[in-house]
């Protein structure tokens, strides 16, 4: 049966934390001629989001100064884009995340997809209240004005963040699994609108007991129904939901392992996913990432 994981973050609270301390240290690897860039990791990557904010706070009650606009003076490249993400409220760096995807010339979907596919209703909730803080505009309105078709409806459906909460049914999953049997592979052409109006309202347990039901049913696995009937960014957005619902950490993990394989590396998904994540269930997103590099 497909299942629904709760994670455990990499990155957790330091117990003995004192925000002078750190922004003394901080400010001394930063200092003089060159950069510790080695001090810098050992306070930041090792403080929990809320904690680099109370940082900065001491760094500019001791110093007069803004630490980030420290960091970015002192740093650059790739290691500066990661510790610029760590120093952003969670929220606040996925809403820049998705006004970067929709500003300027294209559109970044990856981007949109998982951001807004692959969170709870509390982690789109945060994500709208920060855009419309930080854009004075709202993030719907925005990916409506940048996106169509089907596409649009999935991605506005999305970011309302509002899927029930309610205990999941098993009787009603069976309806439900046939509801999206009847969509897909039970007649000729896909009704996308039953796809979207299923895997964005319901709960992901509910989904979990929905997908059970349908490979039941018709001897193959949502994740493949989608695979086969749909195609381009309504496709990535949809695999993306019912990825999350079958295994939300290997979901993550196989986006790692696809950012770093072959030549080069792409480093955009990669920070985004470190950054959003490493409170949330990077412990089972390496887990299973070294599950996936070995069966390869």
């Amino acid at each position: 049966m497909a299942y629904y994981i709760a994670g455990e973050g990499t990155v957790k609270p330091y117990a003995a934390f004192d925000p002078k301390s750190d922004a003394e240290m901080l400010r001394k690897a930063m200092k003089g001629f060159g950069t510790d860039e080695k001090a810098i990791i050992k306070v930041l990557a090792n403080r929990s989001n809320e904690q680099r904010v109370y940082i900065g706070i001491a760094f500019k009650q001791l110093y007069g100064k803004d630490l980030i606009d420290d960091l970015k003076s002192e740093l650059s490249g790739n290691f500066e884009r990661v510790i610029l993400a760590l120093m952003m409220p969670t929220h606040d760096y996925l809403a820049s995340q998705i006004h970067k995807a929709i500003s300027g010339l294209g559109t970044d979907e990856d981007v949109l997809i998982e951001v807004l596919c692959a969170r709870t209703n509390q982690e789109i909730w945060a994500i709208n209240e920060a855009y419309t803080r930080l854009y004075e505009k709202s993030m719907e309105e925005d990916i409506k004005s940048d996106t169509s078709g089907h596409f649009e409806r999935l991605l506005v459906s999305a970011c309302t963040g509002a899927r029930s909460e309610d205990p999941a049914d098993s009787s009603r999953a069976k309806d439900t699994a046939q509801a999206l049997y009847d969509a897909g592979v039970g007649q000729w052409g896909t009704d996308e609108s039953v796809f979207n109006s299923i895997l964005v309202s319901e709960s992901f347990q509910q989904l979990a007991h929905t997908f059970y039901e349908y490979q039941k049913l018709a001897g193959h696995t949502v994740v493949e129904a989608i695979d086969k009937e749909m195609s381009g960014d309504l496709k990535k957005g949809f695999l993306a939901i019912a990825k999350c619902v079958e295994n939300r950490p290997f979901y993550f993990a196989e986006k790692l392992y696809n950012a770093m394989k072959g030549l080069g590396t792409d480093d955009d998904t990669l920070i985004q996913i470190v950054v959003s994540r490493c409170e949330i269930d990077m412990v089972q997103i390496k887990a299973d990432m070294k599950e996936t590099m070995k069966s390869l």
